[in-house]
């Protein structure tokens, strides 16, 4: 049994560290715990007048209507190439930026480059999406670069073929940097007489990366992969929406702005409840499934 005496003296002990967490504890409560309250509208004809409890409940039907619906397969697609493309070309890149700026001697050089690579992850997504607009424009900067190679004008955002190009390049541009501390913070643990001694061996640089520098960072970025994995399908919907238009819809409309048009603009409660609920057991298996196999085939992995 709990001894009660020695847990409150324990507990009036550790108060201030309590306190600090409390915020943290209530914001995730609220905000994260509460509202799932809320996911029984799913099943159900919700009617506000009734409220969510007492509305009548009608199944899977809105899961079966998302699938009828011709609209789903092209979301379906959008999101999860997005999701991939995102993965293979984003995903990589902070981890290459951070070997690279482990091995900068200068070390003004090294840390005026990675404030500078920092800074576009603290623009607003608004302003992003601005900048993209203007350099993408007719007589933009992207033409005006595709010039000196003689080719024509291209009105990039009306182009279905440059969308996933754009979403892509631009989200690595505003994340590489910021993505690189884990992996830097990783890479200062190395013993730098490790490398001393690979050095006298005539390791050579490369080398060196290989079986030094990559087995110290590897666990950070198996567990950092994993969740990229189960979040394969969170394409960025606020830059998605700020950047498509009806010219791009067949390959940038994902799930995220099918559910905004639908449920906010449509206010369509159920069906784009039943949809979020079923993007997020998804989301769930493609976590569990992650950190499965990474479990068998490495000796990392969340649980």
């Amino acid at each position: 049994m709990i001894n009660l005496r020695r847990f409150s003296a324990k507990f009036w002990n550790q108060r201030f560290l309590f306190l600090m967490v409390l915020p943290g504890f209530l914001i995730v409560l609220v905000f994260s715990y509460f509202p799932m309250y809320g996911i029984q509208i799913a099943f159900k004809k919700y009617s506000a007048a009734r409220g969510i409890w007492d509305s009548n409940w009608v199944g899977f039907k809105y899961f079966v209507q998302f699938f009828k619906d011709p609209t789903a397969l092209r979301v379906l697609k959008n999101t999860l190439l997005l999701g991939l493309y995102s993965l293979l070309w984003s995903f990589p890149a902070p981890i290459i930026l951070a070997l690279l700026f482990n091995e900068l001697k200068n070390s003004v050089f090294k840390k005026v480059v990675q404030t500078i690579s920092y800074l576009p992850h603290f623009i607003s997504t608004v302003i992003i999406v601005g900048m993209i607009r203007t350099f993408a424009e007719r007589e933009g900067v992207f033409n005006k670069i595709a010039s000196w190679f003689g080719v024509d004008p291209i009105v990039f955002l009306s182009e279905p073929s440059w969308f996933r190009t754009i979403f892509i390049g631009s989200g690595i541009w505003q994340g590489i940097g910021f993505g690189t501390i884990l992996y830097l913070a990783a890479l200062s643990g190395v013993d730098p007489t490790l490398h001393d001694v690979a050095s006298i061996d005539g390791a050579s640089r490369w080398k060196k990366v290989l079986h030094i520098n990559w087995p110290h960072i590897k666990p950070t970025t198996i567990i950092l992969l994993i969740f990229s994995i189960s979040g394969i399908l969170g394409t960025d919907f606020q830059k998605v929406l700020l950047l498509y238009n009806p010219d791009t819809y067949e390959v940038a409309d994902v799930i995220g702005t099918y559910l905004y048009r639908e449920g906010i603009m449509g206010a369509r409660f159920e069906y784009t409840t039943a949809i979020g609920l079923f993007m997020s057991i998804v989301a769930f298996i493609l976590l569990v499934g992650a950190n499965m196999i990474s479990r068998k085939v490495s000796e990392t992995s969340i649980w």
